[in-house]
Formats: structure tokens, sequence, C-alpha cells
């Protein structure tokens, strides 16, 4: 059920028992207890501000790079496709791009202002508030290349201004101040001497370049593996014979090692259990321990789905 919030300082919308499959990008995962979808920025700080101390609070955008657990997310899901929304050229000639915005958009915006560095953006299908969160890449471009500053919520709805320089950058990895989550990236770009067309041009060979080695249109999340040092999980995956593996209705995409695909009807458990068959398979018969990329999140309908 949908209920409108009728605040008069609060205008977003507030969703109970929202089943969060519809807002992932594997189709799969158990409902939300609560899901906020703000009216904007200034929404948003307002509606955390009311609440509690103790609410867990989980950050969604595209849905591109979690498995939520069968049993669903406690707590109060805020979801910011489509809410953070703002894209602009700020008068230091900075990109200010929301939270919600798609990565897709964001390369698409910059190429229409003959900036360039931001292609790979259009690689990534997740929004830059995740991109932000786990420094997405792809084509060897990654997005804290690119960033100047950010802007942050506190538990409070405060907003800050942080640095680059205030995060611990890595591989697919940030950290930063606690309770704290990203609204906004300040992007420093290149004016090009390329034509906006070139910049396309390029955008369209890199797009075309993952359409024959990824299994694009199905229901997966991306890579579920980070590659090891020196070396690509898909690679070892395809090596120790994992291709076409099935769990249930999931399966390791036979077009790309590092993939897994959900066939129709595979449940969140299907596929955690085929992560952990990967990824003992992968150390066992090529001694490396595969790390995940994607984030598991939520409860297990029953105690012993996690054994």
């Amino acid at each position: 059920m949908m209920t409108q919030l009728v605040n008069n300082q609060i205008s977003g919308e507030l969703l109970h028992n929202e089943v969060m499959a519809r807002y992932t990008s594997w189709r799969v995962g158990g409902p939300a207890e609560r899901m906020y979808k703000p009216a904007g920025l200034n929404d948003l700080m307002l509606f955390l501000q009311g609440l509690p101390e103790s609410e867990p609070v989980f950050w969604l955008g595209l849905g591109s790079n979690i498995l939520v657990r069968d049993g669903g997310i406690r707590g109060t899901v805020i979801a910011t496709q489509g809410s953070l929304a703002g894209l602009e050229i700020m008068k230091d000639g900075c990109v200010r791009a929301e939270a919600g915005v798609t990565c897709a958009k964001v390369a698409r915006f910059c190429s229409s202002h003959a900036l360039s560095e931001a292609e790979f953006l259009a690689g990534i299908p997740g929004t830059m508030g995740g991109a932000l969160a786990m420094n997405a890449g792809a084509f060897g471009g990654e997005t804290w290349s690119m960033v100047e500053s950010v802007e942050m919520l506190d538990r409070q709805g405060r907003l800050h201004i942080r640095n680059k320089n205030e995060f611990e950058i890595a591989y697919r990895k940030v950290s930063g101040p606690k309770d704290e989550w990203f609204v906004a990236a300040h992007l420093r770009l290149k004016k090009d001497e390329k034509e906006e067309k070139n910049i396309k041009k390029d955008i369209k060979a890199l797009l075309e370049e993952r359409n024959k080695k990824q299994p694009v249109g199905l229901p997966s999340c991306g890579s579920v593996f980070r590659n090891p040092e020196n070396g690509y999980a898909a690679e070892l995956i395809e090596k120790t014979g994992l291709k076409g593996l099935c769990e249930g209705n999931a399966c390791v995409s036979e077009k790309h090692a590092n993939f897994i695909i959900n066939t129709g009807g595979a449940t969140a458990l299907d596929i955690e259990k085929l992560i952990k068959k990967v990824s003992a398979s992968v150390q066992e018969q090529q001694g490396v321990l595969l790390e995940k990329e994607v984030h598991i999140v939520g409860e297990f309908i029953n105690a012993g789905d996690n054994e």
C-alpha cells in the first residue's frame, strides 16, 4: 500500500512492504519495511531529520549492484532514482550530478557539452550515487578519477561538502565519513578539442564492445566478483569450467563468466548459493579467493538458508 505523506513540510512518497524485486536488476528480493521516494534534495533532508536514530537506512539507486535476500530489508530504503535528478554545469565549470541520475545520462550530458573523460560512464548500469559509493568503473575508467568534491547528507539531514582528499579510494572501494551518504558529485572534466559528435562516437563504440562481451538485457547485477590483482575473475571462472553452472534458475552466463543471470523465476537464495559455489570452486582449483563486487543485503526467509 502506498501512503502519500501529508506533512506540511514533507512531500515525498512512503511505501510499506514494497517488494524489492521490482527495483533490482536481478529481479529478486523480498519486501522493504518502508521505502521513501523523496521529492528532491530538500525534501530528503527534512525526511531524514524525522527518522529515529535507531532506524536502519539503506540507499537504493538502480539496484544494479546488489542482491536483496528473499526475506527483504528491515528499516527504510531511500530510493534516489528519479528523485535526486539534478544535472547541470556549475559556475566553476564542474558538472554537478545528483545521486539519482543514471551514469549513462551523465555520459550523454557531458558529451553534449563537449566534455571528455566521462565516456566510460555509459557502460555502468547504475546511478551516480552507487558509482561514488564503490568507485565504479568500465573500459579502464573509474568514477573518482573525475571527482573534485561531493555533497553528502548525515543522519540528521545536514548537508556537507566533502573534498576528494577526505576519502580513501581504491579499486571498487571507497571509505569516508561515517553515517553520511552521497547525494551529489562535482565532476571536473576536460573541455575537449574533439567535437561533440566524436565523443558520441566514442560512447557508441564502447557500448558496442560491451554488448559483444556481456549478456546485456538479461537480469543480472553486472560483474559479481572483483578482478583479482594481475588477473580477471571471468577468466578464472571460465578456466574452472563453470560457465553454464546453475543453482535453481540462476546460472553462470555462457557469454561472460563473471555474470550470473536470472533465467526466469530464480530466487535470491539461488543466486547466493551459486555465488558461494563459484567462489569455492575457483579457490579450490585455481588457488584464488575471489572477492565479491556485488553487495548482499537483507534477511533470509528461513534461519537455515545461510548454511
